[in-house]
């Protein structure tokens, strides 16, 4: 079965995850198929805290690949995120 999941990465007691398709069987941090964005939750100033390819996700689980809980999460808040922006944009012309 194909997963879309959390990989760890970053310094100790700084963590930076990258979200990638892989098989359920391999490790956690083994052999993936694609890194398809990032999770970095401890980001601070103008770091993005979710980066992903919404149309490489969407064709993975198109084709029967499941979402984790946490990516599942990260997935509805990365497409939120560009929503945000266009509403943003007219509020601040009109000031």
């Amino acid at each position: 079965m194909v997963k879309i999941r959390l990989t760890r990465g970053g310094a100790k007691k700084r963590p930076f995850y990258h979200i990638i398709v892989t098989d359920s069987r391999s490790a956690r941090d083994g052999r993936n198929i694609e890194r398809v964005g990032y999770y970095n939750p401890v980001a601070t100033g103008g770091e993005k805290r979710v980066e992903l390819d919404l149309e490489r996700v969407n064709h993975w689980v198109s084709q029967g690949a499941q979402l984790t809980d946490k990516v599942g999460v990260l997935y509805k808040e990365a497409q939120k995120s560009p929503g945000t922006a266009p509403a943003d944009a007219p509020a601040a012309s009109a000031a």
